[in-house]
């Protein structure tokens, strides 16, 4: 997040899109609330009628897969009627003009028939969030897990710069990260372009830095993403794969692609439970959950906090760190640590943004990176003086239409999210008596009037196919979706969304798979 959590409650309007905040973000879609009780404005983009757009000045229940149309119609609104901030524009930016020369082609008329909205909505959405004082975007991976994510986000950027909503206050461009800790995953370089703190595995100067650091040999090519390692796997070409923490036999697309690939190579996984990736493995590595064990966790405002260990892990498991380091140490590579504060105190002399935090430092309260010193007080928001490479870079992006859309054969476009009551896989909240009494069990969302055409009735069982495979699951009967549009969360293994989604088309900067938009067919089962 460009901001802090906590600002979403000063911004004037709020443009939230891509993002069930209220039941996947609960905390956040909880201030969200609070906001407008204080007078903020919300715009809300979304496939289906969340819980925050019945309470928004503007709901757009667009297409999935068509943000950029939307975001290139909102700009082309603000700019065509002269909302756009030009101070800031002239003196923080570049390449707007070339920007702007794209949009003029993004009407509200031509974008409402490519997003299935009124074009007045889009007026009216354009100048809410370009007159508000200060404009908040919020958004998750309903914008990024597509064929053009990375766009999708350069696209909310575009907004941003053109509106001068960056660097202040209840502004910017928020990202809500979609697991704890991702933030700091990232952070320290579990990425395949990067070491810790987004340093470039492609520079030579970085790579000799953390050579001398480590007492190693390093290389300095990329290397694979998931997407690229699931394909390697099933083709031969990854004889090891470790896994940690992650369940990609429930969470990846194309489960039938991903059992396959597992099946081929020599599989480790690390987890505090036998998920369903773990029974595939050859070797499972029980490990401690967060209760058991010390450390720091990063939130999604780029917070570094400080966790304690409560409880001893059961049976062998053992922090994550300590069967790193016993790992490494039987591959040869001889270095010791005692205890979470000697490995934190090597990530700050290697990691700039984290050069001022120590681990006492955060004792009480966690600080937000960027801090390059002892006594800096971390950064609540970003880009404030100017953007972080000197100017803000407006990037125009074209709007092409998703990598499989629906036909005659597979008629309905189906996407995928979260429930309240069910957390990613199920690892944990799957064994937990309340919550399966809450959310027991998979289900389609289907319009009134297309259970009413393929004589489904709520409740009932039905058969919902892709390309890729086919589930049976349960018929939801709600008009929250459109009536070509359905929706299944994928937490369940059984009766689970990512059999169906689609695995093969890649967005070509982050190479993320395009799990939210792929075709389908729904039948009625005896």
């Amino acid at each position: 997040m460009t901001n802090s959590i906590r600002e979403v409650k000063k911004a004037d309007a709020i443009f939230l899109t891509g993002s069930n905040t209220t039941e996947n973000h609960p905390v956040i879609g909880a201030q969200i609330k609070q906001a407008l009780k204080k007078g903020t404005k919300l715009i809300v983009a979304d496939p289906r009628e969340i819980e925050l757009a019945k309470y928004a000045d503007v709901f757009l229940k667009i297409k999935p897969g068509t943000s950029i149309a939307l975001s290139n119609a909102m700009m082309n609104v603000i700019i065509e009627e002269g909302l756009q901030d030009k101070e800031y524009i002239n003196e923080k930016t570049e390449n707007f003009e070339e920007t702007a020369k794209l949009v003029e082609g993004y009407t509200p008329e031509k974008v409402a028939e490519v997003c299935g909205v009124d074009p007045e909505d889009i007026r009216r959405a354009a100048r809410i969030y370009a007159q508000a004082e200060r404009g908040s975007i919020v958004y998750c991976m309903g914008i990024t897990q597509h064929h053009n994510g990375t766009e999708n986000v350069m696209s909310l950027s575009n907004l941003a710069l053109l509106t001068g909503n960056l660097g202040r206050e209840g502004t910017g461009v928020n990202p809500l990260r979609g697991q704890n800790n991702v933030q700091g995953a990232c952070d320290m370089g579990a990425l395949p372009n990067v070491y810790p703190g987004y340093q470039p595995v492609t520079k030579a100067e970085v790579v000799e830095k953390f050579e001398k650091a480590w007492g190693v040999d390093l290389s300095k090519e990329v290397g694979l993403t998931i997407p690229e390692i699931m394909h390697g796997a099933e083709h031969g070409d990854i004889k090891v794969l470790y896994i940690m923490g992650e369940n990609p036999m429930v969470s990846d697309p194309d489960t039938a692609h991903v059992e396959k690939a597992l099946k081929k190579t020599f599989l480790v996984v690390q987890d505090i439970f036998l998920t369903e990736t773990a029974e595939l493995a050859d070797v499972v590595l029980p490990a401690a959950a967060f209760a058991e064990k010390d450390g720091t966790f990063v939130n999604s405002e780029r917070r570094v906090q400080k966790i304690r260990k409560a409880v001893n892990a059961p049976g062998v498991a053992k922090a994550d760190w300590v069967i790193l380091m016993e790992l490494m140490n039987k591959l040869g590579y001889n270095k010791e640590y005692n205890n979470p504060s000697e490995i934190f105190e090597e990530i700050r002399m290697v990691t700039p943004q984290y050069a001022g935090i120590t681990y006492d430092r955060i004792d009480a309260v966690g600080i937000q990176w960027p801090c390059p010193t002892e006594d800096h007080p971390g950064t609540k928001i970003l880009h404030q003086e100017r953007c972080g490479r000197g100017v803000g870079l407006f990037m125009p992006v074209s709007y092409s239409p998703s990598g499989e859309l629906s036909d005659e054969e597979y008629p309905l476009v189906m996407t995928t999210g979260r429930v309240l009551y069910q957390y990613h896989t199920r690892t944990m909240t799957g064994k937990t008596e309340g919550l399966n009494q809450k959310a027991p069990e998979s289900y389609v969302e289907i319009h009134p009037k297309l259970a009413e055409e393929l004589g489904i009735n709520d409740g009932e069982r039905v058969k919902v196919a892709s390309r890729r495979g086919a589930i049976e699951t349960k018929a939801k009967i709600t008009d929250i979706v459109s009536e070509k549009v359905v929706f299944i969360p994928f937490h369940w293994a059984e009766g689970a969304a990512n059999v169906l989604t689609n695995g093969s088309v890649l967005d070509k900067y982050s190479k993320i798979p395009e799990l939210k938009v792929c075709g389908v067919k729904i039948e009625k089962l005896a």
